[in-house]
This record gives C-alpha cells, structure tokens and sequence, in this order.
C-alpha cells in the first residue's frame, strides 16, 4: 500500500496534521528524470501524546468520509467530472488571453487551465476515488516543478497526507465480505475509527477475543482492479489540458505507480514479505517487524501486531540528543544497504511513517512491506561496482558501469555519458565524504536539483533510468532525505565498506 501519503502504519493512533513543503519522499537515484527531481523535502509532523492505546492519543486525523466508487462507470464518471469542471474553468482564461495576447497556447504553468482553483478541483477527485488516481497524484507532487505547475504540485501534494476514509457501511461490508456474516464475534473491539487512510486502503486498532492487540489493514473495494484504468484515465486529463510540459515522461511514471499499486494490492504477498523481513533482521535487535496474524489475514484484510511507538519525526524534537539521532540514522542506512547488497530484496517505500521509533528501547519497528523488489545476483554485483567507482571518484570506471546497468549506452554522445557520470558522482557525496556526513547541514538536494534540471531539462542529456532501478533510487535517495529529517550524522563510507566486499 501507498504510504507515501498519511502512511498506513500498525502503530497507535496520532493526533496529526500534515505541513508540506516539498517531498521528502520522492523519486530520486543514480540516475534520470527521476534523480533530479527531488530535492524538495516533505515535512510530516505528527503531533500528540507519548505511546499508547488508541484511546489515549486524542483525536484521530479524520478527513470526511467519502464513499469508494466500485464500478468502472463510476471511476471513470469521477475523472470525467473533474475534466469538465476544469475546462469550465479555463474557458474565462482563454478568452481573456485571446482578447489581451492573441493567443492561449501553452504548456504546464503557462496553460490556461493552470490555475490554484482548478488545481484543488483535480486533487480533490483522486482523493475520492482512492487506488490508481491517488497513487499517480502523489507521485506526480513529488517529481518538482519541472513537471507540474507550482500551484498543482502543492495541490497534490495534499494527496501524500490524507485520503478519505470509507463510510462505515461500506467499510463493514469488506469486513463481511471477507470474514463473513459474523465478523464481529471475531473480535473483543474493533475501532469503527481509522488509524489512517491512505491511496489503498485503511487501517483500524482491533482486539482479538484471545486479547491479541492488532492493526488491521483493509483494502477500498474495486481498488485493485482499477488501478490501471484510473492512472490511463487521469493521464489522459492531463495531456488533454495540457498541463504536462511536452518533454515530460509521464507514460514512465504512470507504469511506475501501476506496478508499485498493482503490488501493495496483494495483502497476503505483504503477510509473506514482513515473515521474511523479519528472519532477515532478526540479528539486529534494534529493528522490530510486526507479525502477520494469519488466522485474521485475507487478500483484502491484513492483520497484524499493533506495534506502540513514536513517529520517527520525534527525533528531530529539540531535547533529543544527537547521539541518538546519529544512532538512529545509522541503523536504518546500515539497514537499507543490507537489503541490496546482503539481502538482496528491498522494501522501497522510503515514507517516514513506515517506521515507529520506540525511545524506551531505542527500538525501530518497520512497517508495511506492501511494495518490495527482490535484485538477481548479476544486479547487484554490478551495482557495488559502479558504487565502488563512485566512492572513489574514478570517472572512467563509473561511465563502464553505467554502460552495463544501462543508464548510458556504449553509443550514446559523449556529453550524455559525461552528463550522467556527474550527476552519479554528485548523488554519491555522502558515500565518498570520509566521517560522518551531516545530512541536515547539506544542500546536496538543492545542487542535484539545479544540475538535474540544467542537464536533464535544459539540455536533454539525461534519459529515463532503467525500469529495474527506478524504486532502488527512491529508497536510497528517500532515506537520505529521512536522515537530514531527523538531524542525523552517518559515517556513510565507513557503513558500506563491508556490505561491498562480496556482494
């Protein structure tokens, strides 16, 4: 599931608001448009008492309830009102240019429909209609200015923090549906009110009758299998206003968010993937994987340990001590190098609120494994080698490497190679700088940013990168973005080091 919005976590229930300011999560890595893009960080605070029960933490966020629509017709009916209405909108603009310019061409910022209201008037339909359409906006605000007009990437941008939760009706017949017609009985309390809601489904607090305590995530119904229909239909909009610059790859990004979905929609591959993370780093005592309650589980249900802990957001607080910032961030960059070069499979959803971070303890608990990708042995062996060319700043051996994983070809103009060569080297800082790299001090975000837009936009050097990298990009450089979130300092060179001896 799609966290990357108010973020699906087992954990308890927050008193919430959401202030955003870029996108912390977003779509980044070695290489092409969505490397550059990113740069803009995603603040998301959570506000509220210390660890407890759901009953304890005050108020819960709560958008208004919106029914899911579950017919084609009906998911089709929702982005073809939010066209119109858009168009509507645009006409008053067209004619006042036509009367003033002469004219009422344009693209992304300078199209007639590119306007704050009907920015709100998109972001609002993908929010009801869930699944595919809130998918492809989320991703869509987090790819910078360069792709959409400021006013609707801010718009959008609101899509990463909530999500309209089902009306209680609807919410119990997926429980019927799924547990049958005594679904109650099954539980000593279930909390008709979400912990979160989010692109794909919802999460509640629920108390088995033999005192299990649990988080049960349940999916919208018609989701899953509309998810490419939404994301075709919503692209077509776009194109059709023309709010998409023509340089724009938007067909790469809609494939991206179309599997990833396609992925988290599977409850019972997320059950099989969190008992597999959790043998993976079960020698690592700081790390904590809920279970997978299987007698509870379903392809649309997924239960598991209600996990108590605090956001990890808390650590940026002032009265945390940097020591512990640092350990935190440490432990968790450690983690992710781990699942690519030991592991060799990953959870790439890098959002803030897949971890909870239990300060008793000094535990972090993982949450949600609905999007994972496994890497073959060539992969990775190929991957620590263009990391290893990086890490020592050799030029030639990083432009060999990017010819074998296939973010250049061996034919391809000199300047693009060269162009792809730098951006790598610059994405790679924090892994050459030698001690521990301040993340929260950095502009590495700002300056790949500008060299991104100067190269990737402005010259059109720098292409899409492969398929099979896309969501390696978007842990690595999203946990970067988490580690100058939370004020942490790594030893990034000295971490890796080992994990690239025999990858």
């Amino acid at each position: 599931m799609t966290r990357a919005s108010s973020g699906l976590w087992p954990g308890r229930r927050v008193h919430h608001r959401s202030a955003v300011a870029g996108n912390d999560d977003g779509e980044c890595g070695f290489q092409g448009h969505s490397l550059v893009r990113s740069g803009e960080a995603m603040t998301r605070r959570r506000s509220g008492p210390g660890p407890g029960r759901p009953e304890d933490a005050g108020p819960a966020f709560r958008p208004a309830a919106a029914r899911v629509p579950q017919t084609r017709i009906g998911r089709l009916a929702n982005v073809a009102l939010a066209a119109g209405e858009l168009a509507l909108a645009g006409l008053g603009e067209g004619v006042r240019r036509l009367l003033v310019d002469g004219t009422v061409a344009g693209f992304g910022a300078s199209s007639v429909w590119a306007s704050g209201d009907n920015a709100r008037r998109l972001a609002a339909r993908p929010a009801r209609l869930r699944g595919g359409a809130m998918k492809l906006g989320q991703m869509m605000s987090m790819q910078g200015p360069d792709l959409l007009p400021p006013e609707f990437a801010q718009a959008l941008a609101i899509l990463r923090a909530q999500a309209a939760p089902m009306p209680a009706a609807q919410l119990h017949g997926v429980l019927g549906r799924e547990y049958g017609k005594g679904w109650r009985r099954r539980f000593e309390r279930f909390d008709e009110r979400p912990i979160a809601a989010a692109s794909i489904g919802q999460v509640h607090y629920a108390r088995a009758v033999d005192g299990r305590e649990l988080a049960l995530k349940i999916q919208y119904p018609g989701v899953a299998r509309s998810i490419r229909g939404d994301i075709d239909n919503v692209v077509a909009v776009l194109r059709l206003l023309k709010l998409l610059p023509p340089e724009a790859d938007i067909d790469a990004l809609a494939e991206q968010a179309a599997r990833q979905l396609s992925q988290e929609a599977d409850y019972l591959a997320e059950a099989a993937s969190l008992a597999r993370f959790a043998e993976l780093v079960a020698d690592e005592p700081r790390l904590r994987v809920p279970r997978a309650h299987a007698d509870l589980t379903t392809a649309r249900v997924l239960a598991m340990d209600f996990v108590d802990g605090r956001p990890l957001e808390a650590l940026a607080a002032p009265g945390v001590a940097q020591s512990t910032r640092d350990a935190v961030g440490a432990l968790l960059e450690r983690l992710v190098f781990r699942e690519l070069f030991e592991f060799r499979t990953m959870q790439t959803d890098p959002n803030f609120a897949n971890y909870l971070w239990q300060p008793d303890t000094g535990q972090v608990a993982l949450l949600d494994f609905g999007s994972t990708t496994d890497f073959d042995d060539e992969f990775v062996a190929a991957y620590a080698r263009i990391t290893r060319a990086a890490m020592a700043g050799d030029r030639d051996a990083v432009a060999r490497h990017a010819i074998e994983i296939g973010y250049v070809d061996a034919d391809d103009p000199p300047q693009r190679i060269e162009a792809t060569v730098d951006v790598i080297l610059l994405v790679c800082e924090p892994l050459r700088h030698r001690g521990r790299y301040d993340f929260a001090a950095s502009d590495l975000p700002s300056r790949a940013r500008a060299l991104g837009f100067d190269i990737g936009i402005r010259q059109g050097l720098l292409r899409v990168p492969p398929p099979r990298t896309m969501f390696l990009h978007r842990k690595l450089i999203g946990s970067f973005f988490l580690l100058a979130h939370i004020g942490a300092r790594v030893d990034v060179r000295s971490l890796i080091a080992p994990l690239l001896r025999n990858p």
